[in-house]
């Protein structure tokens, strides 16, 4: 996998390819094995379409990933009806975390009309960006959050950020979803999944930035016993499913690279 000592990133790919590249420039061994699969549903296309034509009724748009905005900002027109809406009404963009705020600033949005956890905030989530955004929301307000869903998935549930729409509508709020995208476990070749077992007793420390990675991995290896393993974890949730999984060694950090270098550098 990574060989011995190495680090195993699990991020949906590019995303996986970014992390990789950016550790090596630390000197740290790693290798990409996205255990999300990522891409556009398509089953959802109108909805998309529906939630950009009305994009002045909303106090903010809360985008639960790079990739939602990634694939929300694919459709006709997204960037620039986004923009239009962000300058001419009091609309915001909110994000998780610097890791979605980075995908908006690099798609033109304006740093000044992002709102997302600070800088210092002890987790980037959707607790730590309520912090920071709850006295923008007055009775009748309406947030529109974007987000994925599983592959195969047609109804407008999706999933991702219940928590925040539950305390949206405690202060008064309308929230729709819209999904941009979907999420499917990756197949593993023979040879992936050599090299995902021998990382599981080599030393290689695998990096968790989902719950949802870690019961791909289970599925993917149902027999493994990970017992030799160890693995970092970026959130309590995400560790909670490694210990589940029956990782022998866990370590947990915030998600900013910082902290995850690290981490990486204490466990290896």
């Amino acid at each position: 996998m990574a060989g011995a000592r190495g680090v195993v990133v699990t991020r949906p790919a590019p995303d996986a390819a970014r992390w990789v590249h950016d550790l090596q420039q630390r000197g740290i061994a790693a290798v990409a094995r996205p255990l999300i699969a990522i891409g556009p549903s398509p089953a959802h296309q109108a909805q998309l379409q529906a939630a950009l034509a009305q994009l002045a009724q909303y106090r903010a748009l809360m985008f639960v990933s790079g990739n939602a905005v990634t694939y929300f900002l694919e459709q006709k027109n997204a960037l620039t009806l986004l923009q239009q809406a962000l300058t001419a009404t009091n609309l915001r963009a909110w994000t998780p975390g610097p890791g979605t705020a980075r995908v908006l600033r690099a798609h033109g949005i304006d740093p000044a009309a992002i709102d997302g956890p600070a800088p210092d905030a002890a987790q980037y989530d959707s607790e730590a960006l309520w912090a920071q955004v709850a006295t923008q929301i007055t009775p009748g307000a309406r947030v529109l959050i974007v987000r994925g869903c599983q592959a195969g998935q047609v109804d407008d549930a999706g999933q991702g950020r219940d928590w925040l729409a539950a305390q949206l509508r405690a202060a008064g709020a309308t929230v729709d979803f819209a999904i941009a995208y979907q999420r499917s476990a990756p197949v593993f070749s023979p040879e992936q999944q050599a090299l995902a077992q021998a990382a599981a007793s080599d030393g290689s420390l695998w990096l968790f930035s989902s719950s949802e990675a870690v019961t791909h991995l289970q599925q993917a290896l149902p027999t493994q016993n990970w017992a030799g393993a160890q693995a970092l974890a970026t959130h309590p949730r995400i560790a909670q499913a490694v210990r589940a999984a029956g990782f022998g060694l866990l370590h947990e950090c915030k998600p900013a690279f910082t902290d995850v270098v690290a981490s990486i550098e204490s466990a290896l």
